[in-house]
């Protein structure tokens, strides 16, 4: 991915247009960014509090820079590694913990979808274009081969199906007591339990209030960069909210923080506008490498405070 997105653009090339960089938007967008961290980490709060736990803010927020972080090393390990981080350093189960990010995911990619939508419709025939050459398109076309199976493939499709849940069915009742199906199980019953915070949520209108505010920080630090650089300084909110949609989906694939396709994919997306590809590639690296080193610094900090507040609490209990 990064390949495709740096094929034809000479180093020379993106260090001119890198040197034209007004770096004081940079620290905008990165003020952006923090406080979207500290909502963000906040709206967990509040999805945790319905499971009877109330950690301190900074031991979630601390939870949520290790994920960013680990993300990093593995795609998608960031979910997992927020939760165990957590579950450390406040004893909440991480089984539950992993249901409350299920929920942050699911909303976050409606929102998303609806940013798409409005995208979609404010300039049809301008973004129209990109979205269906470059998105609907290629979706289609992998799984149209899926949809043309024959009739006898399907019967073995739905016959595979019928076999695996007969299968579940009874390795569950065969091996009830088993400690491997058991803790299965406790893990799926606590991702439900998670799933069910939303339910029991108290401060609904506080947790619509931060998903809001964590959007509009997302969308503030894609649009404000654009005045870091000459050639996209022309650009405005709607073509930033473009850029955000295509850069969240950019950083949904399932590459180690989204390395290679979001630059690829906001290249293309500037490409729309004119603008050179050494001066998109500027943008997509600017974007992108401003805010991995931001949040692998914030992550790292955090692993150092949580080792110092343990060390503190081991030698408070020692005595």
């Amino acid at each position: 991915m990064l390949y495709f997105a740096f094929r034809g653009v000479s180093v020379e090339e993106l260090l001119t247009s890198l040197g034209k960089a007004d770096f004081k938007w940079v620290a905008f967008a990165l003020s952006f960014a923090l406080i979207g961290y500290i909502s963000r980490a906040y709206r967990w709060k509040l999805l945790i509090k319905p499971l009877n736990y109330d950690p301190p803010l900074k031991n979630v927020f601390y939870a949520l820079m290790i994920g960013y972080t680990a993300n990093f090393a593995f795609p998608r390990i960031g979910e997992i590694s927020r939760c165990g981080s957590l579950q450390k350093s406040d004893k909440i189960p991480l089984d539950s913990l992993l249901g409350t990010v299920i929920i942050e995911r699911a909303i976050d990619l409606m929102i998303l979808i609806f940013a798409l939508i409005i995208v979609f419709f404010s300039k049809i025939g301008f973004f129209g274009k990109f979205f269906k050459n470059n998105i609907f398109s290629p979706f289609l076309d992998r799984i149209t081969p899926f949809f043309q199976l024959s009739i006898f493939s399907w019967i073995i499709f739905a016959a595979a199906i019928v076999l695996l849940i007969l299968l579940v069915w009874f390795l569950n009742k065969r091996f009830s007591e088993n400690p491997v199906i058991r803790k299965v199980k406790e893990l799926v019953r606590g991702v439900v339990v998670g799933l069910k915070t939303i339910v029991r949520m108290r401060d609904r209108w506080s947790f619509i209030f931060h998903t809001l505010l964590i959007w509009l920080m997302y969308f503030l630090m894609t649009y404000v960069l654009l005045f870091a650089l000459p050639a996209t300084s022309h650009l405005g909110p709607l073509d930033g909210l473009f850029l955000l949609v295509i850069g969240g989906l950019g950083m949904s694939a399932p590459v180690q923080g989204g390395i290679g396709a979001f630059h690829w994919i906001i290249t293309l997306g500037l490409s729309l506008y004119g603008v050179s590809r050494a001066n998109a590639v500027a943008y997509a690296t600017l974007s992108h490498e401003s805010q991995s080193i931001f949040a692998i610094l914030l992550g790292a900090i955090s692993v150092i405070m949580l080792m110092i507040q343990n060390r503190k609490a081991l030698k408070t209990n020692k005595t």
